[in-house]
């Protein structure tokens, strides 16, 4: 048995599922800052549906065992761990710049606690260099131990897709590094003692840091074009997914959609990897074009729906729209930089009263974070238009006959619905 003792510092939708992973093997405790998420997985519930109930339960375990997860908001619980992993959120501000303050605030937080000999790895994502650059100075400052002869760091970007059972963490190849080639084995064997699918161990940590940047950035970027491709076939009279279909019967033709960029990891990490390319003097214009046009599309659907809403005769001003969907993707209560609620913030402006309806989300975090108050009941015959922002598996069996029996418009943001009973669709 290991003699391993991890902490997991962030029990979000990456911290929670790493931290019942290693759990199987070792020692594990989860902290996290905030007492009520404690005290909920404590008691085998988790709001984010990352794990059901029977899987945290098997996962917990009293403070003293020797195998299993505990999970804290007291620091004192994990000092005489000797592996510190920190998944904390890294966010942008309202200005699209990276936001490291709970980055740095845990390394500053471990760093007090930091022993020698100690790891700390490192999952949130960061842009090339933040580890060595912005975190390690942290860690020094606090704990009075100095890099890479009294304690060591590793990288090992998560690689989470909320909502998806399939692709689960064990099942997903895993990127590591180490701050020395020794630091390195140790670290690619600790994931390897837990993910089914391998590793790829990387040469450096910038390396590793720098390979997620660009999975996310990529994938922004192609989601950038045939979203471009949607607001040029609009003009043209063309159904871009009809165009995209076409195409597809290519065998190199990449089949992506069209549609609102959101969620904790696309719409967020290019911006990570734009300011540290601006700040050695290179401004990425691909990268940043690509952001533009997915930041767009929320404002582009609005302006549609109110333009059906004219051509159906319907007064702009005083309307009643129905959104469909807050959460960033189908089938999973996740509203982390949600752009679905640009739509209701254009519809907002011109006038039409907007109620959001979303059975995924929380009614009390969507208040708190997005300041929209969820309908917990609808009727669709209520509503002069509806729009459907996400794909819930619930909004298929929706009465939309009732929308259009009263001369209203459906817009469909996802190319979900059967194409006759919508009016437009992105």
């Amino acid at each position: 048995m290991s003699q391993d003792k991890i902490a997991i510092i962030g029990l979000g939708y990456v911290g929670l599922p790493l931290a019942a992973a290693f759990a199987q093997k070792y020692k594990a405790i989860g902290f996290d800052i905030n007492q009520s998420r404690v005290f909920e997985l404590n008691n085998g519930h988790d709001h984010t549906l990352e794990l059901d109930p029977e899987q945290l339960r098997s996962a917990l375990s009293s403070k003293d065992s020797e195998v299993g997860l505990y999970n804290t908001s007291d620091l004192e619980d994990i000092k005489e761990c000797n592996i510190y992993i920190v998944t904390v959120p890294t966010p942008v501000d309202k200005d699209n710049n990276p936001d490291l303050s709970p980055l740095l605030g845990a390394s500053q937080m471990i760093g007090g606690i930091l022993k020698k000999g100690d790891l700390v790895i490192y999952e949130s994502t960061v842009y090339p260099g933040c580890t060595e650059e912005d975190c390690v100075p942290e860690l020094e400052k606090a704990s009075g131990l100095r890099f890479n002869v009294e304690f060591f760091c590793g990288y090992s970007p998560e690689r989470i897709n909320p909502g998806d059972k399939i692709n689960t963490l064990t099942t997903i190849r895993k990127v590591t590094s180490g701050s020395t080639p020794e630091v390195a084995q140790r670290v690619d064997g600790l994931y390897k003692s837990i993910i089914k699918a391998g590793t790829h161990l990387a040469p450096s940590l910038k390396v590793a840091e720098a390979s997620k940047s660009i999975e996310n950035a990529q994938r922004d970027i192609n989601i950038s074009f045939v979203n471009e491709l949607a607001l040029m076939f609009d003009r043209m009279g063309i159904d871009t997914t009809d165009v995209i279909e076409a195409a597809g019967t290519k065998w190199n033709f990449l089949k992506y959609k069209p549609g609102l960029v959101g969620g904790h990891c696309i719409g967020v990490d290019p911006y990570y990897l734009k300011q540290k390319s601006e700040s050695l003097g290179y401004f990425p214009a691909v990268i940043s074009s690509g952001r533009r046009v997915n930041d767009s599309m929320g404002e582009f659907i609005g302006s549609k729906v109110i333009k059906l809403l004219i051509k159906k005769g319907k007064k702009v001003n005083g309307s009643k729209c129905l959104l469909l969907g807050i959460t960033f993707k189908e089938n999973c209560p996740d509203i982390r930089n949600t752009r679905a609620v640009d739509i209701y913030t254009e519809l907002r402006e011109y006038g039409v009263e907007v109620d959001v309806y979303d059975p995924w989300a929380s009614p009390e975090e969507v208040k708190k974070e997005l300041g929209v108050e969820l309908s917990l009941q609808i009727d669709l015959m209520d509503y002069d238009g509806a729009i459907l922002a996400v794909s819930h598996k619930e909004f298929e069996s929706l009465d939309y006959a009732s929308v259009k029996d009263n001369g209203g418009v459906i817009y469909d943001v996802k190319a979900f619905l059967p194409r006759e009973i919508i009016d437009d669709r992105l």
